[in-house]
């Protein structure tokens, strides 16, 4: 390949980087890991002849997917049994907005909780539903991803849109209403008001927290207004550490006493009431993340 056309092609490919990241983090949930596919879809890139491209996007498109669901096959394959859930990696970003790279991003991100349960799929229904319901990949050119026939492709696809809409609730649009939100409950934890906490959560709301090894004490699902208020009350001599921010587009929190970053809580505000909330606690990953807050 001459200089010229390796320049093109390089030129190319940066254009549709930030799509190809987008997919690759929906698929694996983790950043790095997502950046790594991307990259490996470049070597890959660089070794084929691009006057065998018709679509560059498609093919780095299908390219990118393979490589997930080689990784997504491999992290099944040796994943032990969860202790708890696993709360995917965050994207955090200050309340004001970050560099037009980072709010890219976050703009192509979706919220902790729908991570949290397309990490409960296959595989293949993950792929699946990623492509066809967020990138508008056709079932046909699925199915030879996946080996499998369009109907079959069609039907994975199916099984994870079933769960990922009975396990998750669309948040409000109004960030600033989220925020209202998330400060009441903040105020009423410090101040110990616990029917105020209870009145700013729904009913069912479900609470996920992810310690990790280093923290198995801070692992575990809390559901209902009663017992995540219950809960609340406990950590509320955190409250001064608390820094708004926003955590995969919504309203979100960090808790920093002294400095350290000690969990990301991130807020699924919904008809004006938190309907989830998801925390990352684990400190061996907190120290692999960064924060642009």
């Amino acid at each position: 390949m001459t200089e010229s056309k390796q320049t093109d092609l390089a030129r190319r490919f940066e254009r549709s980087r930030a799509r190809l990241h987008a997919v690759a983090f929906r698929m694996l949930g983790a950043s790095g890991e997502a950046e790594e596919a991307v990259q490996e879809a470049w070597l890959r890139l660089d070794r084929t002849d691009p006057e065998e491209i018709d679509d560059l996007q498609g093919w780095l498109t299908t390219v990118v997917a393979r490589i997930c669901l080689d990784m997504l096959r491999a992290r099944r394959a040796r994943r032990e049994e969860p202790l708890g859930p696993h709360v995917p990696d965050p994207i955090v970003s200050p309340v004001e907005g970050a560099d037009p790279a980072h709010e890219a991003v976050v703009a192509d991100s979706v919220g902790l909780a729908m991570l949290g349960v397309l990490e409960t799929l296959s595989p293949e229904e993950r792929v699946a539903f990623v492509l066809h319901d967020s990138f508008s990949v056709p079932f046909e050119q699925i199915a030879d991803l996946l080996n499998r026939s369009p109907v079959a492709a069609r039907k994975a696809a199916s099984r994870a849109r079933k769960r990922v809409e009975g396990e998750t609730t669309a948040p409000d649009v109004d960030l600033e209403r989220q925020r209202e939100v998330v400060d009441a409950f903040f105020a009423a934890s410090r101040e110990g008001d616990f029917d105020a906490l209870v009145g700013v959560l729904d009913p069912e709301i479900v609470l996920r927290a992810d310690g990790g090894e280093a923290r198995p004490s801070a692992t575990h699902v809390i559901r209902g207004a009663v017992e995540v208020a219950s809960r609340a009350m406990t950590f509320a001599r955190l409250s001064p550490f608390v820094r708004p921010v926003l955590v995969n587009g919504v309203a979100g929190a960090l808790v920093v006493p002294e400095g350290d970053v000690f969990s990301v809580m991130a807020f699924t505000v919904a008809g004006g009431r938190i309907a989830a909330i998801d925390i990352l606690a684990d400190p061996n990953r907190l120290d692999g993340l960064e924060f642009a807050a």
